[in-house]
């Protein structure tokens, strides 16, 4: 039986939601082995002068827990 680990993970872009997803699993790569998938639990933008300025995108990471 394999235990799960569960993060969540705030990624941003000026261009689009799926890029803020994207980097918000580059970002946990860099510190986390072997991500197994995740969840976009949320899509949230800031917001200038009526405009879309900054896409906003929290991703739950998935990834084994290790034993030692």
């Amino acid at each position: 039986m394999t235990a799960v680990k569960i993060i969540k993970v705030l990624g941003t872009s000026e261009e689009s939601w799926e890029d803020a997803a994207r980097e918000a699993v580059e970002q946990a790569n860099q510190t986390i082995d072997d991500i197994h998938g995740i969840e976009v639990e949320d899509w949230t933008a800031s917001v200038e002068n009526g405009q879309i300025t900054e896409y906003k995108a929290t991703v739950e990471v998935a990834f084994p827990v290790r034993h030692e």
